[in-house]
């Protein structure tokens, strides 16, 4: 009996099978967005964040989440409720800026986002984006390209006064399959091609073209281009971005035969030389990667060039003619072939009599 009494007296203490303090009930307010983003192009401000996946009570949100985007300019405020967006999710909206704000002197424009519960309640607003009002610099209108064996050279249609900066957008759509040669690592193939690239070309008044020396051949990528105008406001430099260029899609093609060979020079060799009687040929090696090999051509004077080589490309920038005939002179060309199978004109002649055996 003593035992159970001690025992009793010890959990009352201790307040055993009893009722804690009461909690506060839950406000259900979800976390205030942390990284919101703002990116104007022309008239429109695209804005993108994260959406919070609790609430400030640290319990999960169960349900989707009702969002209120606010801009303020010049003291003035105005927010726009977008609608619902689930936890945990990516949000963005587009803001078409009224004419009051696409207008005039560039200035700062700022956005949050606020995130309301169900009765209407928020937590507080985001961070701050800040983006600039005013006109922004004109539209890029007639993008072209052409490629070429150094890159894809980008033209556009110059505009009066509109000296600056132009950025280049670059999107991967459609990657060549790679090559790897008998035997090569993984760990030693090139690595993958990001798929969207920027570049900043900084323009005169009557500029409009820049070279993408790394577009790669075989790929499809789609370009657009927009003027960028640099801005301190604040005490920040901020950018004001003028509208997208429409896209344009580019295969770069590999249609470009190797450099031409160079340095030419036939020699004619006895009988007891290692390859026979003939004529010897050599020629400057071609550092282009894609080649294939070379093609040997020759002709009698006065006579058509005919391919005396095989019907694969010689490996090497080297061929001996063991069919020169005694007493003949001849002239000879040779040029280079791709993986590509485009061939490049053909080099300088060189010319070489055989002599009487």
């Amino acid at each position: 009996m003593g035992a159970m009494w001690a025992g009793g007296l010890a959990c009352a203490l201790a307040g055993c099978g009893m009722p804690g303090a009461p909690q506060p009930p839950s406000l259900n307010l979800p976390m205030p967005v942390e990284n919101l983003t703002a990116v104007r192009a022309g008239d429109q401000v695209t804005l993108a964040w994260t959406m919070p996946t609790r609430t400030t009570d640290k319990l999960l949100l169960k349900d989707a989440v009702s969002v209120r985007v606010c801009r303020e300019a010049e003291g003035a405020k105005q927010c726009l409720d977008t609608g619902l967006v689930a936890p945990g999710a990516s949000g963005h909206t587009v803001d078409a800026l009224p004419a009051a704000l696409a207008t005039g002197t560039p200035r700062p424009l700022a956005y949050v986002v606020e995130l309301q519960n169900s009765k209407g309640r928020s937590a507080g607003p985001s961070n701050a984006a800040t983006v600039l009002a005013g006109a922004a610099p004109a539209g890029v209108d007639g993008l072209t390209a052409e490629v070429r064996k150094d890159g894809v050279v980008l033209r556009w249609t110059p505009v009066a006064g509109a000296a600056g900066l132009v950025r280049l957008q670059r999107k991967l759509v459609a990657q060549a399959a790679t090559k790897k040669s008998k035997g090569q690592q993984d760990a030693l193939a090139a690595p993958p091609e990001p798929a969207l690239e920027n570049l900043l070309v900084e323009t005169g008044p009557q500029d409009g073209r820049a070279l993408d020396k790394t577009a790669q051949f075989g790929e499809t990528y789609v370009y657009q281009a927009q003027r960028v105008a640099r801005v301190e406001a604040g005490g920040k430099q901020l950018e004001l971005d003028g509208a997208w260029s429409s896209p344009l899609t580019v295969l770069v093609r590999d249609v470009f035969p190797p450099a031409v060979p160079a340095g030419l020079a036939a020699v004619a060799v006895a009988g007891e030389a290692s390859g026979g009687a003939g004529i010897d040929l050599n020629w400057q090696p071609d550092g282009d990667e894609d080649l294939a090999g070379y093609v040997v051509y020759r002709r009698e004077t006065g006579g058509a060039w005919q391919r005396i080589s095989g019907a694969k490309p010689v490996a090497v920038p080297a061929y001996h003619d063991g069919t020169a005939q005694a007493g003949h002179t001849y002239a000879y060309a040779v040029t280079a072939v791709g993986q590509n199978g485009q061939e490049s004109a053909r080099s300088a002649a060189a010319q070489e009599t055989m002599p009487q055996q």
